[in-house]
C-alpha cells in the first residue's frame, strides 16, 4: 500500500489482491464484534453487506492510491507529498467505495440511494479507513527500513566475501620458491668469476621474475603474453642449472596473447614438472607448454617426458594451490586433466577473458 520508489510490473494486480484480503479481514472483524455485542439484533444479510462494503472500500482505496502515485509520476521528493498522496488516496477510495456499495445495495435490495446521503456511515468508514491505512503505513515503513538494513548487511557480507576471496587469492599467488632462489643465487655466484656477463644477465632475469611475482597491484589476472614472458624468464634461469639436460618449448596462439588468464598459473606447474618429473633425468628431457583457444576457452597443457605421475596425486604434490586458485576465480567452471601417456600431461581448460 505504501508508495514505492519503483513500480513492479504486477503492481496493480498485487495491490488489488492485498485490497481484497484486507477488505475481507476488516469486514469479518466488524461482523465478529457486532455479533458479540449485539447477538439479538444480528442479521446475516447485514453481515454480508458489511463484508461487501469493506471489500469494495478496500479495493477502491488500493486503486485510488495507485492512481495518485501515477498522477505524480511515481517520484516524491518530500515526505509530506508521500503522506498527502497516501491519505488522500485512502479518503478518496473510501468515499468511492462507500458510494459504490450503496449503489449496489440500491440495485440488489432496492434501497433508496442519495449521493453522500449517509454521513454517519461515511464517518464510520472514514474512521476505519484511517486506522487501517495508518497501520499499513507504519508497517510498510518498518518493512522498508528492515529491507534496507537487510540489503546493507547483505552488501557488507558480500564485500567481506570479496575481501576474503581476494586475501585467499593473494595467499595462493605463487611466490619464488626458496630452493629455486637458493639454487639461482649459487649459480650466479659461480658465474661471477667464470662469465660476468652471463651472471649479470641471470641476475636481471631473477629481478624481473621477482618483480612479476610481487604483484604490487594485487591483480588476479594477467595477459597470456605476460604469463608466457614470465615462464620464459623462469626457464632461462633454470637452464643455467640444468643446461642441455632439458629442452624447453612454449607454443601459444597469437590470438590469445592479449587475453587474460590467472596470474602465475603456468610457472608453478612448470616448476612442479622440473621438481617431480625431470629432476632425475640425466639427458633428453623435454618440457613443453602449449596454450591454445577452444570456443571461448583457453587450453593450457604442460607436458614432460620425466617420471610418471603417481596413481594418487596428494595435495602436497604441488597442484593443490592451482586447484584452489581456479576454484576461487572460476567457481568450478574449469577442468583439470592429468594424463600419463607417453608424456606426463597436465591440461587445464578455463574461460578466456578480455
Amino acid at each position: 500500500m505504501i508508495v514505492p520508489a519503483r513500480y513492479i510490473p504486477n503492481r496493480w494486480a498485487n495491490a488489488n489482491v492485498d485490497g481484497l484480503i484486507i477488505g475481507l479481514i476488516v469486514g469479518s472483524l466488524i461482523v465478529f464484534f457486532s455479533f458479540i455485542f449485539s447477538v439479538k439484533s444480528f442479521r446475516f444479510d447485514w453481515a454480508f453487506a458489511n463484508i461487501m462494503f469493506s471489500v469494495l472500500i478496500s479495493l477502491s482505496i488500493s486503486n485510488a492510491i495507485i492512481l495518485s502515485e501515477a498522477l505524480l509520476k511515481k517520484n516524491f521528493k518530500h515526505q509530506w507529498a508521500v503522506i498527502i498522496t497516501y491519505y488522500g488516496g485512502c479518503i478518496l477510495g473510501m468515499v468511492i467505495g462507500t458510494e459504490v456499495s450503496y449503489i449496489r445495495m440500491w440495485i440488489i435490495f432496492d434501497m433508496p440511494y442519495q449521493f453522500l446521503g449517509h454521513p454517519n456511515q461515511l464517518a464510520f468508514n472514514l474512521a476505519i479507513a484511517v486506522v487501517v491505512c495508518s497501520i499499513l503505513y507504519v508497517y510498510e515503513i518498518q518493512k522498508g527500513r528492515f529491507t534496507n538494513r537487510l540489503q546493507t548487511q547483505e552488501l557488507e557480507v558480500l564485500k567481506l566475501k570479496q575481501l576474503k576471496t581476494q586475501a585467499e587469492l593473494q595467499t595462493l599467488q605463487s611466490k619464488i620458491n626458496p630452493h629455486f632462489l637458493y639454487n639461482s643465487l649459487n649459480s650466479i655466484a659461480g658465474l661471477i668469476h667464470e662469465d660476468a656477463d652471463k651472471a649479470e644477465d641471470m641476475t636481471l632475469k631473477l629481478s624481473k621474475l621477482f618483480r612479476y611475482s610481487m604483484n604490487s597491484q594485487s591483480e588476479n589476472f594477467a595477459t597470456v603474453k605476460d604469463e608466457v614472458e614470465s615462464v620464459n624468464t623462469y626457464m632461462a634461469i633454470e637452464n643455467v642449472r640444468f643446461g642441455d639436460r632439458i629442452q624447453f618449448k612454449i607454443r601459444v596462439s597469437d590470438e590469445l596473447l592479449d587475453l587474460k588468464m590467472p596470474r602465475f598459473l603456468i610457472q608453478p606447474i612448470v616448476e612442479n614438472a622440473l621438481k617431480h618429473g625431470l629432476s632425475s633425468k640425466a639427458t633428453d628431457g623435454e618440457l613443453n607448454v602449449d596454450i591454445s583457444p577452444d570456443n571461448g576457452r583457453i587450453i593450457l597443457t604442460v607436458a614432460d617426458n620425466g617420471q610418471d605421475f603417481p596413481e594418487q596425486l596428494s595435495a602436497g604434490y604441488g597442484l593443490q594451490s592451482t586447484y584452489d586458485k581456479l576454484d576461487l576465480l572460476y567457481q568450478g567452471n574449469y577442468q583439470v586433466q592429468i594424463i600419463n601417456y607417453h608424456k606426463n600431461n597436465i591440461k587445464i581448460i578455463f574461460p578466456s577473458q578480455t
